[in-house]
């Protein structure tokens, strides 16, 4: 299946990637952030909150945004 990723880590991508069917929001940020914590992030699922244990769907757009811009105070 096909999902749109924006990762807003560092400096940053946006790009359609292929997962395996049954794939969680917590196992792509996993893999996307392998050093991160949920906590430290705004995830949200086609603009909107998400679960850690919603199975992403074909055509579905996640986006990742640390709550923290490195340097920042």
């Amino acid at each position: 299946m096909k999902v749109f990723v924006i990762n807003n880590h560092g400096a940053g991508f946006a790009d359609t990637i292929e997962l395996p069917e049954g794939t969680t929001i917590k196992t792509l940020f996993e893999q996307t952030v392998p050093h991160g914590s949920p906590k430290d992030y705004l995830i949200r699922l086609n603009r909107g909150p998400v679960a850690a244990d919603y199975i992403l769907q074909d055509g579905d757009r996640v986006s990742i945004t640390p709550r923290k811009i490195e340097g920042a105070k």
